[in-house]
């Protein structure tokens, strides 16, 4: 039961209350969604892996940051809100620990992810044929639409970009999600499957990438690449996946992937201007930020980085718990994916089932599964990064949801004698601050290293 809603709570919060529900989403379908998902997840906490985890810890303290950052400017009818928006994408963490605890539970997510992505691709494809050959006069602009924003490319021209609704209604939001989901559906691959995995792996995997290309995203082709590079160096070489990612990226620019918009450090709104202009934010406002969502109040547009975005807003006490939810994330990744760390499963392992008399069925895998299913999440969590580093989601639901696919994996390895334990939370916290001030530092060097460019 609790596995259904939260499955129903997770497609409700990328499609759209609106979108599945109808007209019911006036009546706060929503939360009502929510309160029914917390009470029946609470029984499957008892003998639950979530607080072993310091993920855990870090969005309990990211939580307390948005509304800290609000709170010390005296505004507490502010400071509840943000924190009421800031726990609807951290709570996918805590879903898919507790529900998603098998390898076909997980399937069945990508499954779920796949689904709205094609929903929204094949909705904004259809709205996009219906403006072909419309044409509008210098003064008129074309009309936004529920899939579709009209934008200017640098030439002047109108062109079209798909989105989705809610919180990925920016096409750049819907493109990272793409991002992230083209790794995860090769977990449908099966070996010398070739009718079965052309049908559930690369006809899914071609659409996804044509509606990325219909999103016109810069981040995203910057995200293929740096994914492109991490998953061919291993059967190829570092210099040949280069190379590849190159010949990659003419391509891109020779189809027009971009819309008619440069790719570089500076274009999209004077972006290393914005990176300036949060910088400045967080030397004024240190510990707590100027307040969650609030960067483009002060500097007129958000950052388009996401380490720029939690600094400025939530301060070094927000940035350091937003590194302590990221560093054990990307540590664990690493870990399942490498074959180094990763032996094969203790013989005698028993699944322990949490309700008394039930035999548990014991899921089945060997080491080198384990390391695929690593090498995708750390392939997905690294299109995930790239594409942030030039967008505004830190705080998104599609990051937790990636940490929680990521330590969901690792217990299956850990209970099964395949890895060693966790990192310790002493020292997880100690790497966290070194990661807190080593993204700072990263991030004005790359702003003084582009400023000497322009």
């Amino acid at each position: 039961m609790g596995f259904v809603f939260a499955l129903l709570y997770l497609a409700t919060a990328y499609l759209g209350p609106a979108t599945l529900f109808g007209p019911l989403a006036a009546y706060h379908i929503g939360i009502i969604l929510a309160v029914i998902v917390l009470l029946v997840s609470l029984p499957s906490l008892q003998g639950s892996f979530i607080w072993k985890t310091p993920q855990s810890l870090a969005l309990i303290g990211l939580a307390l940051a948005t509304f800290l950052s609000l709170l010390v400017t005296g505004w507490v009818g502010g400071a509840v809100q943000v924190l009421l928006d800031f726990i609807p994408n951290a709570f996918a963490y805590f879903l898919l620990c507790l529900h998603f605890n098998s390898m076909k539970k997980l399937r069945i997510l990508v499954f779920m992810l796949l689904a709205v992505c094609l929903f929204v691709i094949a909705n904004g494809y259809n709205d996009l044929r219906h403006q072909e050959g419309v044409t509008y006069g210098e003064d008129e602009s074309p009309p936004e639409m529920p899939y579709l924003l009209p934008q200017r490319s640098d030439t002047g021209e109108w062109f079209y970009r798909i989105r989705g609704q809610d919180f990925i209604n920016d096409p750049n939001d819907f493109a990272q999600l793409i991002v992230c989901e083209i790794p995860l559906v090769f977990l449908f691959w099966r070996p010398k499957r070739a009718f079965l995995n052309f049908i559930l792996v690369i006809v899914p995997v071609s659409i996804l990438l044509f509606g990325a290309y219909l999103t016109h995203s810069r981040g995203s082709v910057l995200a293929l690449l740096a994914m492109t590079i991490v998953a061919a160096r291993r059967k190829i070489g570092t210099v040949p996946s280069v190379l590849l990612a190159v010949g990659m990226f003419v391509g891109a620019s020779a189809l027009n992937y971009t819309g008619g918009r440069d790719i570089s450090a500076e274009s999209g709104a004077g972006r290393m201007d914005l990176w300036a202009a949060g910088l400045q934010l967080l030397e004024s406002h240190p510990i707590f930020g100027v307040g969650f969502n609030r960067m483009a109040d002060y500097a007129g547009l958000t950052a388009h980085n996401s380490v720029v975005v939690c600094a400025a807003e939530l301060g070094l006490f927000g940035l350091f718990f937003w590194s302590f939810f990221l560093f054990p994330t990307v540590r664990d990744t690493l870990a399942i994916a490498s074959s180094n760390k990763v032996t094969e499963p203790d013989p005698n392992f028993q699944e322990v089932s949490p309700f008394p008399g039930v035999i548990a069925k014991v899921q089945t895998f060997d080491k080198a599964e384990i390391n695929r299913y690593g090498r995708l999440v750390l392939l997905s969590l690294t299109g995930f990064l790239v594409a942030g580093w030039f967008l505004s989601r830190a705080f998104i639901m599609t990051l937790f949801l990636l940490g929680g696919f990521a330590e969901v994996i690792f217990e299956m390895a850990l209970r099964r004698g395949m890895i060693s334990p966790r990192l310790p939370f002493q020292r997880v916290l100690a790497s966290a601050g070194v990661m807190c001030i080593a993204l700072v530092v990263l991030t004005y060097i790359v702003l003084r290293f582009g400023n000497l460019m322009r």
